[in-house]
């Protein structure tokens, strides 16, 4: 991926309003993979990620960044939550397991890459093997005029199978019997391999294949799979894919403050959240896990962390880790202006979403300027009175007015409905006046 830093903050400004110190130190740390890439191997090891702690509240578009960057990238991207792994001994998810987590991740990137490749071939298998269906093989003692009229046909039905004039006919497949597949990225490399050899076992127990009638249309992705597993070299697809891991991976750790000990725990200190950060340590700074697959080195993987940190700080992160992640951006909380801008100006807006839905019901929704900034306004004071949850509060107050138009919606096809100022307020006034309502309701 070699896109300027410019390009990739112009494809952000498409989702994320605001936050342009975020977008820019993301895309910057981006950029900055490609560069090293074009150098020699000397230097390339030097070169350290730098990876990068975002500070903001809920709903400030930190993790529609990391959505919306997973899209962009044809490179390993997983996100994880911090607080769903726990110290060594405890009850939970293996902080390596997120590493394995990224090493499936790019398995399934490569092999679709190498799928792609393969379209052709993939696509040949699968006519060949319904075409044999439909018109089984002539004996080996044929006559010449015999297989030079069955090569005719076998032309034409081939023909047919791919202009869909066949969808509907039943053919009779053989299905290879379920494996039972281990795929637990939390279970350590060795006990992964004991339980994939009794997965082969228990698949050699019985060979044969399932014979099942379907449709010539299911047959087609029925095959596709089958097709798939013979035609690829999953050794090289393996290869390829630790490799792109190590030296493009981006792991997007959320919710690091959940796993920070912070002040008003009066120094009982949560041997939990301090082990996941003492667990976390080695693979930030550069270790090597084992996969099933092969070990990996966590060097020049990049680690970008967020959390709102409204009860902890950054500073109650241990020394070690807060050291490992040099880069820090602070996003902005949403202002009202901002929050119009999420509704006018982002690709597929909320606003959007909504005269989609209610399209599929025939009727025709339309939202006044008015009205929406009056949204804007309603959900900037209702983020003041209560809890601030950013651009999120722009889902329940457009919930809370559509409401009733969503519920009667059966009844009222093809009528043009106009969400106005007044409706707005009709709906939300009293709800957000009234702050102990607002903190129920909205």
């Amino acid at each position: 991926m070699n896109m300027t830093p410019k390009q990739t903050v112009s494809y952000l400004d498409e989702y994320v309003i605001g936050q342009d110190n975020a977008k820019k130190t993301i895309a910057i740390a981006l950029r900055t993979r490609y560069r090293r890439m074009q150098l020699d191997e000397a230097m390339q090891d030097e070169v350290m990620p730098k990876n990068i702690l975002m500070i903001g509240s809920t709903g400030v578009g930190k993790t529609e960044i990391a959505r919306r960057l997973a899209k962009l990238m044809n490179l390993p991207f997983i996100k994880v939550e911090a607080s769903k792994y726990t110290e060594v001994g405890f009850v939970g998810r293996d902080v390596e397991s997120m590493i394995r987590d990224l090493v499936m991740t790019s398995i399934d990137i490569v092999k679709k890459e190498h799928q792609a490749k393969s379209i052709e071939q993939i696509g040949n298998y699968v006519l060949d093997k319904i075409v044999d269906k439909l018109l089984p093989p002539l004996p080996l003692m044929a006559s010449a005029q015999k297989k030079e009229e069955y090569k005719t046909s076998r032309e034409k039905m081939k023909q047919k199978v791919l202009d869909g004039h066949m969808d509907e006919k039943v053919i009779e497949i053989d299905m290879p019997k379920a494996s039972i597949d281990f795929n637990d990225t939390n279970l350590p490399p060795e006990m992964a391999k004991v339980q994939e050899s009794f997965s082969q076992m228990f698949s050699g127990l019985n060979k044969e294949d399932i014979k099942k009638e379907v449709s010539v249309f299911d047959a087609k992705h029925i095959l596709r799979g089958e097709a798939t597993e013979k035609l690829l070299d999953m050794s090289a697809v393996q290869i390829e894919a630790l490799k792109r891991a190590e030296e493009g991976g981006i792991v997007f750790l959320d919710e690091i403050d959940k796993i920070a000990v912070g002040a008003k725990n009066d120094g009982r200190s949560d041997p939990s959240k301090e082990g996941v950060q003492r667990d976390l340590l080695p693979i930030v700074e550069g270790s090597t896990v084992s996969t099933k697959f092969g070990q990996i080195k966590t060097d020049h993987i990049l680690f970008i962390a967020a959390g709102a940190f409204h009860v902890s700080k950054p500073s109650d992160l241990i020394p070690e880790l807060q050291g490992r992640f040099p880069l820090r951006v602070e996003l902005e909380s949403m202002t009202e202006e901002a929050l119009y801008k999420i509704l006018t100006q982002t690709k597929n807006s909320l606003l959007r979403q909504y005269e989609a839905l209610l399209k599929v019901e025939d009727i025709t929704l339309k939202f006044d300027d008015e009205a929406i900034k009056a949204f804007a306004k309603l959900s900037h004071m209702a983020n003041e009175k209560t809890e601030d949850i950013g651009a999120r509060r722009l889902h329940t107050v457009i919930e809370k007015v559509i409401e009733d138009i969503s519920y009667t919606a059966d009844e009222r096809a093809g009528e043009t409905i106009t969400i106005t100022q007044e409706l707005v307020h009709e709906k939300l006034d009293m709800l957000i006046e009234d702050e102990d309502i607002a903190r129920y309701i909205l």
